[in-house]
């Protein structure tokens, strides 16, 4: 299949120089640009989450019409920072990020999350788990043994990554803060490399999502029997696909229908097949108030 979309890497300052006045000038009421920038959470292996997203992103395409540009993203913070300064349209965040970003600017809207398939630690259905990891043949086969060792996270708008580690995991095992308990604490940017943290021995444990620890299985990167798993949060809500609320309503309804709709085409089961899913189910706002009410 050719691919119909070109990818680009963020120049937040760029893009919010040259996209954001010309977007304004398109229309009163609502926003109908000619290119529509898709992004989603970043991971070390960008080349592989291109390729998964291509079949799905040309049939986007042909649903809406619109040339799509994929914009690869050098933080989650760069994503809400380009969905609230419009320079992207339709993004793929972690709940925590969507939280963040809904808080800024109201108007950005989930449609969408995965069904997943089960694989390994990774259940049935929609949802995750936020999973705390050490290296098979370490020292650090409890949580205990983790006193005054080096602890990896992802970054801070990240949900198992960085905000269940910090509010939910101390609640329920009765430790101090991570910033008491472990004697230092790295911030990685993404799942994979925290994962390679731990099996290269420079962190003695992470946490990651549960769906990205099975990704880097399904790549070669890591071996279910390489590691401990120390500590699993409860189910958390999957990632939301969202897009600005601010787009024509045909376009946002084409946005979704391409989506909600992909087991139904072929180029839409290879990506559900590419990300381990089985389909897409509805998702709301109030589906995320479980990360609004965590820690307080």
């Amino acid at each position: 299949m050719t691919s119909s979309f070109k990818i680009a890497l963020i120049s937040c300052m760029v893009l919010l120089a040259s996209l954001v006045p010309s977007r304004h000038a398109q229309a009163q009421n609502c926003e109908n640009p000619e290119t529509l920038r898709f992004s989603l959470v970043p991971t070390q292996n960008m080349v592989r989450e291109v390729m998964y997203y291509e079949p799905i992103l040309n049939l986007l395409t042909e649903k809406t019409g619109k040339k799509i540009d994929l914009i690869v993203p050098r933080s989650y913070s760069s994503i809400i920072d380009g969905l609230i300064g419009k320079w992207i349209d339709i993004a793929v965040l972690g709940p925590e990020s969507y939280v963040i970003a809904r808080g800024r600017d109201a108007s950005i809207e989930p449609f969408g999350t995965f069904s997943r398939r089960a694989d390994g630690i990774q259940p049935a259905g929609s949802g995750y788990h936020s999973v705390l990891i050490t290296r098979k043949g370490s020292a650090f086969t409890s949580i205990e043994s983790l006193k005054g060792s080096t602890l990896a996270l992802v970054d801070k708008a990240s949900t198992s990554g960085f905000a269940i580690p910090q509010t939910v995991f101390p609640k329920e095992t009765g430790i101090s803060p991570l910033k008491d308990y472990f004697s230092r604490i790295i911030l990685t940017g993404k799942h994979d490399l925290s994962i390679l943290a731990v099996i290269e021995s420079k962190a003695d444990a992470a946490f990651v999502a549960s769906f990205i620890f099975m990704q880097s299985v399904s790549a070669g990167k890591v071996k279910l029997e390489d590691v401990n798993i120390l500590w699993s949060s409860p189910r958390l809500p999957d990632l939301p696909f969202v897009y600005r609320g601010t787009l024509c309503e045909n376009i946002r309804q084409a946005v979704a229908e391409t989506f909600m709709s992909a087991n139904q085409t072929e180029g839409g089961r290879k990506f559900l097949e590419n990300v381990g899913a089985d389909g897409m189910v509805k998702a709301s706002d109030t589906d995320y108030n479980i990360l609004r009410t965590i820690g307080k």
